[in-house]
């Protein structure tokens, strides 16, 4: 990337939002990986736009993250400019009974926002520890719900640098994918649909899905959550335990013991110990069952 490219990005977000040699593992909830060349906050939605459209008008090689739950950095790093949607561009919107939240909210303070307003509906998304960006383009779900039940309609940029709103009927959305993910494009906000309830009823259930989450979960490691696909016909964490793999560690990389289907940082993992330990679970489920697992982390 050039300086005058440096130089436009700071112009965009400002000077000390525009990070050289930085270091991914602060970012990440594996809390591991090499340093990304640049690292770049927009505060807001037009600000992201305008950087994206800058790196895209030099051909820089670019990835946009949000809170960094979902990707693994290689060792190696990443030559380009990591975009951060998170903590700078979150407002959340309460209107009647939707919600309109920017890309970089988190998915439980959409949670939390509705059970205050009494609106149900988004209980299941609690728990998730991802923001609205990449919830949308993964369509995540979890206890029986997913994004695509709730959402009205996303505003995205496209591929062509154009800022558009697409209707939930026009997103594609499918176990973990969207149109947006196939697309290329970019979540900038999205519109929730939600049902009047009660505040008490709802944070009940809200409760009781993070208790289930606690007790089935290592949530008391770094990770990126589910490290697997569901196969079909199958259920990841079951195919990984019947392959003898609980525990299985390389480095400090290690197949989580409390649910087979994480793989954890448990003691100073370098990404390359995570990538061998998620290499040889697919290896060995191969062998064994003829079953093709598929990482859901995002490898950068």
């Amino acid at each position: 990337m050039t300086q005058q490219l440096i130089d436009n990005l700071k112009e965009i977000v400002g000077e000390e939002f525009v990070k050289e040699n930085e270091n991914m593992a602060k970012h990440c909830t594996f809390k591991c990986g090499g340093n990304a060349a640049l690292y770049v906050i927009p505060g807001s939605i037009d600000e992201l736009v305008d950087t994206v459209k800058a790196c895209r008008a030099e051909n820089a090689p670019y990835m946009v993250i949000g809170n960094g739950s979902n990707i693994l950095v290689r060792d190696e790093g990443y030559d380009g400019i990591i975009i951060e949607v998170n903590s700078r561009v979150n407002t959340i919107d309460v209107i009647g009974e939707e919600i309109v939240a920017d890309a970089g909210a988190k998915l439980s303070a959409i949670a939390m926002t509705a059970a205050v307003n009494d609106l149900g509906g988004f209980e299941f998304a609690h728990g998730i520890p991802g923001n609205v960006g990449g919830a949308v383009v993964m369509n995540a779900g979890a206890y029986g719900g997913e994004m695509k039940d709730v959402i009205k309609w996303v505003e995205v940029l496209d591929k062509n640098g154009n800022v558009r709103k697409l209707d939930i009927s026009e997103l594609d959305m499918g176990y973990r994918t969207s149109r947006i993910a196939k697309e290329g494009m970019i979540v900038l906000q999205m519109c929730i649909g939600l049902f009047i309830g009660t505040s008490e009823e709802i944070s009940l259930i809200m409760q009781m899905l993070m208790q289930k989450r606690k007790a089935k979960q290592p949530l008391e490691f770094p990770s990126a959550g589910s490290t697997f696909k569901r196969p079909e016909g199958y259920f990841a964490g079951k195919l990984i335990e019947d392959a003898g793999l609980k525990g299985y560690r390389v480095g400090g990389a290690m197949v989580s013991e409390k649910h087979c289907g994480f793989v954890i940082n448990y003691s100073n993992a370098t990404a390359t110990d995570v990538l061998q330990v998620i290499n040889d679970v697919e290896k060995t489920v191969k062998e064994k069952f003829n079953v093709t697992l598929e990482p859901e982390v995002k490898i950068i």
